[in-house]
C-alpha cells in the first residue's frame, strides 16, 4: 500500500511540474526540459561509467556540458540570439570543440587506459540524448509562435502509447517481441498500443487546434512505432551495463530516462514531419 501512494504521489508531482512548465511560457518550457536533458544524461553516464570516483564524476560533469551544447545552441537560435550563418557555426564550434578536446585533456592527464571508450560515451550521450531534446525547440517555437499544445499532445501520445501497450500485452499477449531485450513487451501489445496511440491522435484533433486531425493521427503513428523502438533501446542499453532502472528519481517509477526513452527516439522523426507540414 505504502508503494502504491508513493507512486501516485511522485506521478502526481512530475505531472504538475510538466504542466507547468509546459504553459508557464517561453522560459519556464526551456527550463523544465533543460532541466530534463540533465537529469537523463545524468542517469545515461552514471550507468555506463558509474560515478563512485572522482574521475567518473568529473567525465559525468563533462559529459552533461556536452549533451547539453545542442540544446543551448538551439535555444539561442530559436530566440535570435543567433542566426543561422556564419555566426551559428563559429557559436557551435566554440561550444563543441573546448569541451570535447578538454575530454581529450582530461583522460591524459589521469593516464586512463580506456580514454577512447570514455570519449565515445561522451559523444553517444549528446547524440542519444542531447540532440533529440534539441530538436524540442524547432518543434515548440516558430518566429513568435509557441506550439506548447503540440509538445503536451506528443507527451500524451507516448504515455497513451506505454499505456495501451501495457495493458493489451498483459490481458492479450502472447507472442514475445524481442525477448532477448525486454521479455514482457508482445507483439499483440505493441500492436495494441500503435492502434491506441493511433486512435488518441484523432481524439486531440478535437482538442488541440494546433494542427489537424489528420496531422494528429499521423504523429500517433510516428509515436507508436518510434516510441516503442526507443522503449526498446533504452531496455537493451540497461540489460547491457545490468541495471533495473535509470535511477530513483520518482519513487516507484524509476528514472526520468525510463520516462522518456520513448520520447527521445521519437523526436527526431516527429520533428521531421512537423517542420515538414509547417514549411
Amino acid at each position: 500500500m505504502k508503494g502504491l501512494i508513493r507512486r501516485i504521489i511522485s506521478a502526481a508531482i512530475f505531472i504538475v511540474v510538466m504542466l507547468g512548465g509546459l504553459y508557464g511560457g517561453r522560459y519556464s518550457f526551456i527550463s523544465l526540459f533543460a532541466l530534463i536533458t540533465a537529469l537523463c544524461l545524468w542517469e545515461f553516464y552514471r550507468m555506463v561509467m558509474g560515478y563512485r570516483r572522482t574521475r567518473e564524476l568529473v567525465r559525468i560533469g563533462l559529459g552533461i556540458a556536452l549533451g547539453l551544447t545542442p540544446f543551448v545552441l538551439a535555444t539561442l537560435l530559436q530566440f535570435h540570439y543567433i542566426h543561422f550563418n556564419e555566426e551559428f557555426v563559429i557559436a557551435s564550434a566554440l561550444l563543441f570543440s573546448p569541451l570535447i578536446f578538454l575530454g581529450f585533456i582530461y583522460e591524459l592527464a589521469i593516464g586512463s587506459r580506456h580514454a577512447f571508450q570514455n570519449m565515445a560515451w561522451l559523444v553517444l550521450g549528446m547524440v542519444y540524448i542531447g540532440a533529440p531534446f534539441a530538436l524540442l525547440d524547432f518543434i515548440a517555437f516558430k518566429e513568435q509562435e509557441f506550439f506548447a499544445n503540440t509538445v503536451f499532445g506528443l507527451l500524451l501520445l507516448t504515455w497513451a502509447n506505454d499505456t495501451g501497450a501495457y495493458v493489451v500485452g498483459s490481458t492479450l499477449g502472447r507472442h514475445p517481441l524481442a525477448p532477448h531485450v525486454s521479455p514482457n513487451k508482445t507483439v499483440e501489445g505493441t500492436l495494441g498500443g500503435i492502434l491506441i496511440t493511433v486512435a488518441v491522435g484523432g481524439l486531440l484533433g478535437y482538442i488541440f487546434d494546433e494542427l489537424p486531425t489528420f496531422d494528429w493521427i499521423i504523429l500517433g503513428g510516428i509515436v507508436g512505432v518510434f516510441g516503442t523502438i526507443g522503449d526498446l533501446v533504452e531496455s537493451m542499453l540497461k540489460r547491457s551495463v545490468g541495471v533495473k532502472d535509470s535511477g530513483v528519481i520518482m519513487p516507484g517509477h524509476g528514472g526520468m530516462l525510463d520516462r522518456f526513452d520513448g520520447f527521445i527516439f521519437l523526436l527526431p522523426y516527429a520533428a521531421v514531419y512537423l517542420l515538414w507540414i509547417r514549411g
